[in-house]
């Protein structure tokens, strides 16, 4: 009795479709997280060298404050033109276009010797970071849709990672080289690494029509988070804890070295927040994805922000690591906000859209944390109020987290 190699064929027809597809979603996932990487170094490396960086081209304090608070405002101001330029273009050209605005960015800005094109050419660094920040929510619905909380996951702790790197590595770098140049300008080859990952697909024609990410879900020509309570209510989210996040990185070491830890040790403190912040970023997204509701976690975020927060203001100093781990617990809001940036939106386009809004006006909020802190420390010359204040916009964070707690689709509130 004869067998029909008829049989055998599909299988081996279709191993290699699968494979390649494989090797496609693996090489995806790996170009998202090279981009990740770099949405911090170049920010936190500039933390490390300021000193440095002032010294070397005679910036005035205003112009040092500037620098210090320009990250928000590019996120704010570049962020929100993302979905245009999504809708002209495919979002691998726009990555990029993004990609390489850092690298030419990173490199011009070392290469000067004047102050405003040293601000000038940051500022294009930061624009492709905002394009970034505002593109990874939505690659992730577009690639990943059903596995948006490990792959937010992810692409955070990869962003944690390039922060440390940032900010450990650049004072080393700038040492060897003898020059606040070298240790600035090394991230731009960074950068341009992430670019041939992205080359294929963006030589790639773009598909006549989008995809629903959810079945079921309504292609709109256009969508507006403006218009609509849930896209005002992740702003306010996503803005409460990237201000608290930005306030407490400008101002805790300062509040540990009034409480009597050396320098050296107050640094320490804040390295751990970091280090908390890494497997946070990690379980958050996943744990986010797997439940329905999501008022009790975003409740006892608020939580323990709040209670680190009062623990910092009465006991400084008896619970300073205490204290910290707790705050970065609470802090890992910020995966939660990536990941429910993609949760709550039916398509690609609705999440790039709900991104941008979100995280422009978020920023723009976030920028006002260090100043307030600052202003509330100079003027009362204790830390309860910057502290109260802080726990006061934990309750606002509570407050918009319950209006997304629940599953809604922001291309459903428009009118």
């Amino acid at each position: 009795m004869s067998t029909s190699p008829m049989v055998l064929e599909p299988a081996v027809a279709v191993a290699p479709a699968v494979r390649g597809r494989a090797r496609g979603t693996f090489l995806v996932l790996a170009a998202m997280l090279l981009v990740a990487l770099n949405l911090r170094t170049s920010i936190t490396s500039v933390g490390s060298l300021l000193t440095e960086v002032r010294d070397g081209l005679q910036l005035s304090g205003l112009m040092a404050g500037v620098v210090t608070t320009m990250p928000t405002i590019a996120f704010a101001v570049f962020g929100a033109f993302t979905p245009v330029l999504v809708r002209r273009f495919a979002a691998p050209r726009v990555l990029i276009g993004a990609m390489a605005a850092l690298v030419i960015g990173q490199a011009l800005r070392v290469a000067t010797g004047s102050a405003m094109v040293f601000v000038i050419t940051g500022a294009l660094a930061l624009s492709g970071i905002a394009i970034g920040n505002v593109l990874m929510p939505m690659l992730v619905k577009q690639h990943f849709p059903e596995r948006t909380g490990l792959i937010t996951g992810m692409y955070s702790v990869s962003m944690s990672i390039g922060a440390t790197i940032g900010a450990a590595a650049t004072v080393p770098i700038a040492h060897a080289f003898g020059s606040w140049r070298a240790g600035l300008g090394v991230w731009a080859i960074l950068a341009l690494a992430a670019i041939p990952l992205w080359l294929p697909a963006a030589l790639r024609r773009r598909s006549a029509a989008p995809v629903p990410a959810v079945p079921g879900a309504k292609i709109t020509a256009r969508v507006r988070p403006g218009a609509t309570r849930l896209g005002w209510a992740m702003a306010i989210f996503f803005g409460a804890q990237s201000l608290s996040g930005y306030a407490t990185m400008g101002w805790l070491p300062t509040l540990f070295r009034d409480a009597g830890f050396s320098p050296e040790n107050a640094g320490v403190l804040l390295g751990v927040l970091s280090v908390v912040g890494v497997p946070m970023g990690l379980i958050m997204p996943s744990l986010a994805a797997r439940l329905r509701r999501l008022h009790g976690l975003i409740l006892v975020l608020a939580s323990l922000m709040i209670v680190a927060y009062l623990g910092m203001m009465l006991a400084p100093r008896a619970g300073a690591y205490l204290w910290v781990v707790v705050l970065s617990v609470g802090q890992s809001a910020f995966p939660l906000a990536l990941t429910v940036l993609g949760l709550r939106a039916r398509t690609p386009e609705g999440t790039v859209a709900l991104s941008a809004f979100a995280q422009s006006i978020g920023y723009l909020f976030a920028a006002l944390g260090p100043l307030l802190v600052g202003y509330f420390y100079g003027l009362t010359g204790t830390w309860t109020v910057p502290m109260l204040f802080l726990a006061a916009v934990a309750v606002l964070q509570a407050t918009a987290g319950l209006a997304i707690a629940r599953p809604r689709f922001v291309e459903d509130e428009q009118g």
